[in-house]
């Protein structure tokens, strides 16, 4: 690929206070390799999400002066993208000198999806937890980064391919075509099937002869035949029989409110005119929130310990601090606080001030003088007395509510009933942001029907707006998906009420937006051998260019767009870091602190290829400092202008649908169909999940409620392990030979459970079982009451709690004596050996459960799967192990990807 930019004058990017030379000379490259003429090539540093930096020898200083926490050992080795066929040196790989790494203790998601000796994955906690030693002494960073590389080496193999088989089939084409004038109809026809046949075998793979690549639309592809050996291999009869009446069910239960037949818009014919959205569009406008209600007398906000009088809209915007004091992230933050006072001060102008209780003015001018807490605790009264209700009154009220919204629910588009996604206008409240948004607690204002403008059909019913007010416009935009629109106050952004994520038009830019990543297979290797070649580029734009594709295709960086930093939080992406956002650590470490997308910090080390270094080393290069571009020479549209050279429509955001989903492909593709348990699978398509979501940099930070969950799981485990002691010891009650039958050691305690930690438990089910007979019983009376008769007396309840003494005491019996009676009706030793086996499976579940929650703690499973990875590839998954959908998709996402269910089918061949 040709430079785009190679003028000696070419000019900057964006206004920079210190600019980077135009071009690079040779001199300026070995400059920046004198500092570090002896460094030597060292194992990947540690690679952590909002975390610590230690033991470091740092090119710059601590990025932003923010001290960091300590490491949080979970997570792995950084990444590094460099082949082992690659060094600095040149050095032959048998020659070079050996790297000598700890043994590192691997997490169980790292671990590889077979296990060497043969033997399942994963069969028990022992083998899926997180492992206590390893053999194997290589970083976990280096074989995620050797499992990258082999993934990309595929990648560059499957589009020479994809391009070979395109360029044949265009020359059986042309053939062809020459050919037809001079023979016989029937000849050409033949030439073409067998010439169809060769096209299709150059890839290794025998398709139908009418089929052209898997780069086709889905739509208009056939169904593969299965082959025989594959048939063979298939599940037992009643297995597979069972999977699709569960399939057949589950796809039953997710039918929409649609009306008439399904519209299958993935098997209709392409449009000619693709930027016409709809013909006809029919909907009931917007649900405004409900007016204002002045709070009771009694209730009040108090100013220097004195309660004040307010006018109904002051009073509006004093209620919506009051009545979130509960929420101290946002009510004790002092931007917060300054942000939502100065509005305050401001409304309170308009509406003639604050007044005392005999009618005098008050001045307003501290903040810490407020005191919200009578309003806080009359809303807070109304919740619980919300949450209080009978269920009958709570149903009523949502039948009542579903009555009100049902004509906002759903619009006609086209003639076929649509869904809408968020038909009510937002209320007005305080503005939170995320992360470190300057304008939080601005009020966001009440919006008016006079600031909605209408998009519909020219021949529908305009929507009738509340009385007495009028809407700002009505237009009939068949290009736009749009069916009202408003601009609220905080941002000036305009909020748009759109088709809900079910909707033909979701849908269908779902699809394309997959299409276009499985495009990019054809063109990804010319790509990387383009940018890696102008990694050394004179041209300084050409090699920025190349520096920031490198960090948007290997650790997934946000391209960034440039905004207004007056009015919107100072988020950056790769395009717009600046100088202190990027910190250097000899000779191949950079340390990214910045404010990413929706405000939340981004932190995190990559260990890089030797150049990229350098390059960023140079880019920061004197006399550039804070507040300095370090790409001064590249914006996101040039990037992305460059990118649509390759394949139309290509920008860097796709580089992330692609990376995830074609690695998830190849993951899925080396796993094999065994008799595997329920659970097994499940985690088997999480690890896989997992593994995607980390390569493409989909971390979180842990949440604060994580270990106490971890906590509850292992209790309700260890649950399990005492349930089936007892159920042990009372095999041994009904027949004592058993201990000699099966060993002392099949009766003994699990090592997990002690005496104390039992006891515990045990009243722990002694006061389960006493709330839930007292819960029985309040329940009874409120229904004896709801039917007009008595409630139950008091002695009732007694004689209901008598088997909860009678628990107590069995269990101080039991722990006295070291022995158990068996119980239940005709309790048999085969019946308890069953119940053991139950018991025993419901361990397994959990405590697989266990391992997958622990090991995704520090990695958003989401965010890949609902953004990036083909949901088609979680549906071939679900075919091929005969997995239940529900298990990986929501009842929302089976809706929202109701296209890749349909289209995929049965098949589970497809291939991203």
């Amino acid at each position: 690929m040709s430079s785009d930019s190679s003028d000696d004058d070419m000019p900057l990017a964006r206004t920079s206070v210190h600019a980077s030379a135009p071009k690079i000379s040779r001199s300026d490259d070995r400059e920046m390799d004198k500092s570090d003429s002896k460094a030597r090539p060292v194992p990947p540093g540690v690679s952590i999400r909002n975390g610590p930096v230690v033991d470091r020898m740092d090119v710059d200083s601590t990025p932003n002066g923010i001290s960091k926490r300590k490491s949080r050992s979970s997570i792995g080795q950084a990444v590094t993208y460099k082949e082992e066929s690659q060094s600095d040196d040149g050095a032959p790989l048998a020659k070079r000198q050996k790297s000598k790494h700890k043994k590192v203790v691997p997490d169980s998601d790292d671990e590889p999806m077979t296990r060497k000796n043969g033997t399942r994955l994963p069969p028990s906690i022992k083998e899926t937890g997180i492992a206590e030693s390893s053999d194997d002494d290589q970083p976990l960073g280096t074989k995620i980064a050797q499992r990258k590389a082999n993934i990309e080496k595929a990648a560059a193999k499957e589009a020479k391919t994809l391009r070979a088989d395109a360029k044949t089939k265009a020359t059986l084409k042309k053939a062809i075509k020459d050919e037809s004038d001079d023979e016989p109809l029937a000849k050409p026809k033949k030439r073409q099937s067998n010439g169809a046949s060769a096209a299709r075998k150059a890839n290794g793979v025998k398709q139908e002869p009418d089929s052209d690549s898997d780069d086709r639309p889905i739509a208009k592809r056939g169904k593969k035949a299965a082959p025989a050996a594959k048939k063979a291999k298939a599940a037992p009869a009643a297995k597979a029989a069972k999977f699709a009446k569960e399939k057949s069910e589950s796809k039953n239960n997710s039918d929409g409110d649609e009306e008439g037949d399904e519209y299958r818009w993935w098997d209709a014919p392409k449009k000619e005119d693709d930027s016409v959205k709809w013909t006809t569009l029919e909907h009931n406008g917007v649900l405004f929130p409900p007016a204002y209600e002045a709070l009771p007398k009694g209730v009040s906000l108090y100013y220097d310990g004195q309660p004040v009088q307010l006018h109904v809209d002051a009073e509006e915007v004093a209620t919506f601090f009051g009545s979130m004091l509960h929420s101290t992230l946002n009510v004790e933050n002092p931007v917060f606080q300054k942000n939502f006072f100065n509005d305050f001060k401001d409304i309170l102008k308009k509406t003639g001030g604050a007044k005392d209780t005999n009618g005098k003015p008050v001045e307003i001018k501290e903040f810490k003088k407020l005191d919200f807490t009578k309003i806080f605790e009359h809303y807070k009264a109304l919740g619980d007395a919300r949450k209080a209700r009978p269920a009958a009154e709570k149903k009523a009220e949502k039948a009542e509510r579903d009555k009100m919204e049902g004509p906002y629910m759903f619009c006609k588009w086209d003639g076929r009933k649509e869904k809408v996604g968020n038909f009510r206008v937002e209320p007005p409240g305080l503005f939170r942001g995320r992360g470190e948004h300057p304008k939080t607690g601005t009020v966001k204002k009440r919006v008016m029907p006079e600031q909605v403008t209408i998009n519909i059909g020219k021949g529908a019913k305009v929507p009738d707006p509340p009385a007495g007010h009028k809407w700002k416009a009505i237009q009939h935009d068949n290009k736009a998906t749009w069916l009202a629109m408003w601009q609220e106050n905080v941002n000036g952004n305009y909020k748009y009420v759109m088709l809900g994520a079910n909707s033909t038009v979701k849908g269908q830019a779902d699809f394309k937006k997959f299409e276009k990543a499985r495009e990019l297979k054809k063109h990804i290797d010319r790509i990387r051998t383009d940018y890696s070649r102008e990694l050394k580029s004179e041209v300084m734009a050409d090699r920025q260019r190349a520096t920031a594709m490198y960090l948007i295709d290997k650790f997934a960086l946000r391209a960034g767009n440039e905004k207004d930093t007056e009015n919107e939080a100072e988020t950056v992406g790769c395009c717009s870091l600046k100088f202190e956002h990027v910190t250097l650590r000899e000779p191949s470490t950079v340390i990214f602190d910045f404010l990413g997308k929706d405000s939340i910090r981004f932190y995190n080390e990559f260990t890089v290829e030797r150049q990229v270094f350098k390059n960023l080393k140079m880019f920061k290069k004197a006399p550039k400092e804070d507040g300095d571009d370090i790409f001064d020479r590249l914006t996101t549209s040039q990037l992305n202008k460059h990118l649509s050279s390759y394949m139309p429509g290509l920008t860097a955001k796709v580089f992330r649908t692609y990376n995830a989903s074609w690695t998830m492909s190849q993951l899925l593709q080396k796993l094999k169909v065994d008799d595997r348990a329920m659970p097994e699978k499940i985690k088997l398509y999480n690890d896989c999940n997992r593994e995607v979501a980390i390569l493409c940099n989909h971390k979180r930070t842990v949440g604060a409620s994580h270990e106490t969950q971890m906590e509850k799981l292992g209790d309700r485990i260890k649950g399990l392990k005492y349930q089936k002691w007892r159920s042990k010891m009372m095999m041994l009650d009904l027949d004592s030979k058993l201990k000699k039958k099966k060993g002392a050691e099949f009766f003994e305690l699990d090592p997990d459970l002690d005496q104390a930690w039992i006891e515990q438990h045990q009243a722990f089910l002694v006061d389960e079982l006493k709330t839930k007979i007292e819960k029985k019983f309040e329940r009874d009376n409120e229904k004896l009451v709801a039917e007009g008769q008595k409630r139950l007396a008091g002695t009732e309840l007694k004689e209901r709690l008598k088997p909860v003494t009678e628990l107590a005491a069995k269990f101080k019996k039991e722990n006295k004596a070291k022995k158990v009676e068996a119980e239940g009706k005709g309790p048999t030793v085969e019946k308890l050996a069953a119940a053991v086996e139950k018991l025993d499976d419901r361990i397994k579940t959990l405590e697989l459960q266990s391992a997958d929650r622990e090991g995704n703690k520090e990695v958003a499973l989401g965010t890949s799967k609902l953004n990036y990875i083909d949901p088609r590839l979680t549906v071939v998954f679900s075919n091929k192990f005969q997995v239940p959908l529900e298990k990986f998709f929501s009842k929302t996402l089976r809706d929202k990807f109701n296209w890749a269910i349909q289209s995929v089918g049965d098949d589970d061949t497809w291939e991203f």
